[in-house]
C-alpha cells in the first residue's frame, strides 16, 4: 500500500513539473469552448397541460345496451401514435414549417426535428393529465407547435371514435346484405327440395328408421289385438252354439215378432205414449196427432225390416221364425259375435294398411335416408345462416345506439389546464453546466498531456525513484546552491501557472456574468454592436 501511495505521489510530482502543458491546453480549449457555449442560440420552451375526462355520465346508463370500449386504452394509443409521420406532417402544415423547406432533405430535417423535440408525458394513469412541450429558438414558433400538437391530439382521439363507429356500421351493413342473400338462397334451395320430395319427406315425428320402426310396432300391436279378438270370437261362437242346443228342447219359442227386441222399441214406446196423451186432448185430425201417427207408422216399418234381417241371418238351420229362441241371453251372445266379427274385419283393414306402409318404406331403404340426410343438411345450413343474420341485425341495432350515444355526448372530454404560452425567458441551453464541462475538459486534457510528457521525458523527483530507475543505491543528497537561481526559477513558474489560472477564472466569470446579468452587460453591448 505504501508503494502504491509513493507511486501516486511520484506521478503527481511529474505532472506538476510538466504543468506548462496544463496552461497550454486550458488556454487552447477553455476560451474557445466558452465562446461556442456563449454563442449557442437561446431556446424557449412552451408547454401545455390537458386533462382527459373519461368518466362520462351516459356510460353507466348504457351499460349492457351498447358496445363498451375502454377510453383509457384509446387515449394511450393516441399518445403513442401522436408522433407518427402523418401527424407530424399535419403539425408542420399547421405551423407553416413546411413552407421553410425548399427541398425534400430540408423537409425531412423539419419532420425529424419535430419528432425529436416534441415531448408528451403523462402524470399518471389514474389522473389522465398529459403534458405537451417543445423547445425552439423562436418562442412564438414553440407556442404554435404545442398548440397544433394539442389540436391534433384532441381531434384524432375524437375522430377515431367517429371513424370506428362509421367503419363498424359499414361492415355490419355489408355483412347483413351478404347474409340476407345467403339466407334467401338457402330458403329457395330448401323450398325447391321440399317441393321435389313433398310426398316422401319425413314428418316431425322422426326420420326414416323411426317411422319404419313405429309402423312395425303398430302392426305388432294390431296383430296382437286381432289375435285376442279372434280368440274372443271363437269363444263367443262356442257359447252361442251351446245356448242354441240347450234351448231347442224348451217351450221358449218365438211365437210372434213382438218377442224380438230391436233398436226402435224405445222410440216406438215413447211415440205411443205421446200419441195417447194427445188423443186425450185432441181429435185424430189434429196436426200433432197426424204427425206422430205418421212417425210411428214409419218406425214400425223399420222395426219389421230389422226383424226380418235378423231372422234371415240367424235362422239358417231351422228356416222358420218359430224355431228361433227368444232368450235374451242368446240374443246378447249373438250381438257380441256380430260386434267381434265387425271389429276383426276393421282390424284386418288396419293391419293391411300398415303392412302396405312397411313394404313401401322397405322399398325406399336406399333413397329415403339420403333424402333425409340432404334435408337435415339444408335445414342445418339454413338455421346457421338465419342465426347469424339475426345476430348481425341485433349487433347493428347495438352499433346504431352506440353511435347515437356518441353523437349525443362525448365519452371523452378534454379540459386544457394550462394552454400553451409564449416563453419570455429562455429555457436553454444550460450554459453554466456547459461552462463547467468545458473547464473540466480543458484541465483534464492538460493534466493528461502533462502526465504523458512526464512519462515520455521523466524527471526523478526523489532518491527512491532515482534508485529504482538506475538500480544504484543512493547514499546522500547534495542541495543546489542558491546562486544558481533554481528556486527562483521554480517560483516564477508557479506564479505563471497561478496567474494563468486566475486569468482563465476571470475570463470564465466574464462569460458567466454576461448571462447572469443580461440587463447590465448584454444591453450595453447590443447598443454598441
Amino acid at each position: 500500500m505504501q508503494d502504491i501511495f509513493e507511486e501516486i505521489i511520484d506521478y503527481l510530482k511529474g505532472i506538476w513539473l510538466k504543468r506548462r502543458y496544463i496552461i497550454i491546453a486550458t488556454w487552447l480549449i477553455c476560451p474557445i469552448g466558452w465562446y461556442f457555449v456563449a454563442a449557442m442560440p437561446n431556446v424557449y420552451q412552451s408547454e401545455a397541460r390537458v386533462y382527459v375526462d373519461t368518466q362520462s355520465l351516459l356510460r353507466p346508463l348504457l351499460k349492457g345496451l351498447t358496445v363498451e370500449t375502454n377510453p383509457n386504452t384509446q387515449i394511450r394509443l393516441m399518445v403513442k401514435t401522436l408522433l407518427s409521420r402523418p401527424n407530424l406532417e399535419r403539425i408542420s402544415r399547421m405551423t407553416d414549417l413546411d413552407v421553410q423547406a425548399s427541398n425534400s432533405a430540408q423537409y425531412e430535417a423539419i419532420i425529424k426535428n419535430l419528432k425529436d423535440n416534441i415531448k408528451i408525458s403523462g402524470v399518471g394513469r389514474r389522473e389522465n393529465i398529459y403534458t405537451l412541450s417543445i423547445e425552439d429558438i423562436d418562442p412564438e414558433m414553440a407556442k404554435n407547435i404545442v398548440r397544433s400538437a394539442l389540436t391534433v391530439f384532441i381531434e384524432n382521439t375524437l375522430g377515431e371514435t367517429r371513424s370506428d363507429s362509421d367503419s363498424a356500421q359499414k361492415f355490419l351493413n355489408t355483412q347483413i346484405k351478404d347474409y340476407e342473400n345467403r339466407l334467401s338462397n338457402s330458403e329457395a334451395r330448401l323450398t325447391s327440395f321440399k317441393q321435389k320430395y313433398s310426398g316422401i319427406l319425413p314428418d316431425q315425428s322422426g326420420g326414416y328408421y323411426v317411422k319404419l320402426n313405429g309402423n312395425r310396432e303398430k302392426l305388432k300391436a294390431i296383430e296382437l289385438d286381432l289375435l285376442e279378438n279372434k280368440t274372443r270370437l271363437d269363444s263367443a261362437k262356442k257359447q252361442l252354439e251351446q245356448s242354441i242346443v240347450a234351448d231347442t228342447g224348451s217351450d221358449n219359442k218365438i211365437k210372434s215378432e213382438s218377442s224380438i227386441q230391436t233398436t226402435y222399441d224405445d222410440r216406438i214406446n215413447e211415440l205411443e205414449v205421446q200419441l195417447d196423451n194427445l188423443k186425450l186432448r185432441y181429435t185424430d185430425k189434429h196436426p200433432d196427432v197426424i204427425e206422430i201417427s205418421r212417425n210411428l207408422e214409419h218406425l214400425n216399418k223399420l222395426r219389421s225390416a230389422e226383424i226380418e234381417k235378423y231372422l234371415a241371418q240367424n235362422n239358417q238351420n231351422s228356416g222358420s221364425l218359430n224355431r228361433l229362441s227368444a232368450n235374451p241371453v242368446i240374443q246378447e251372445v249373438q250381438i257380441q259375435v256380430n260386434q267381434l266379427e265387425n271389429l276383426i274385419a276393421s282390424l284386418n283393414v288396419r293391419a293391411d294398411n300398415y303392412r302396405q306402409r312397411i313394404i313401401e318404406l322397405e322399398n325406399r331403404v336406399h333413397t329415403l335416408p339420403e333424402i333425409e340426410a340432404e334435408l337435415i343438411a339444408l335445414n342445418r345450413g339454413y338455421g346457421i345462416t338465419k342465426e347469424k343474420y339475426e345476430e348481425l341485425l341485433s349487433r347493428k341495432e347495438t352499433a346504431q345506439l352506440a353511435q347515437q350515444a356518441d353523437e349525443t355526448t362525448d365519452k371523452i372530454q378534454f379540459r386544457i389546464i394550462d394552454p400553451p404560452r409564449k416563453a419570455t425567458k429562455p429555457s436553454g441551453p444550460k450554459r453554466f453546466i456547459l461552462f463547467g464541462v468545458v473547464t473540466l475538459v480543458g484541465f483534464g486534457v492538460g493534466i493528461g498531456l502533462s502526465l504523458l510528457m512526464s512519462q515520455l521525458n521523466p524527471v526523478a523527483t526523489s532518491t527512491a525513484q532515482l534508485s529504482k530507475i538506475t538500480g544504484v543505491p543512493i547514499f546522500g543528497v547534495i542541495s543546489a546552491n542558491e546562486n544558481l537561481g533554481l528556486q527562483r526559477w521554480h517560483q516564477k513558474k508557479t506564479f505563471i501557472f497561478i496567474g494563468s489560472n486566475l486569468l482563465l477564472l476571470c475570463l470564465l466569470l466574464l462569460f458567466v456574468s454576461y448571462f447572469v446579468f443580461p440587463n447590465i452587460i448584454q444591453a450595453p453591448l447590443k447598443r454598441i454592436f
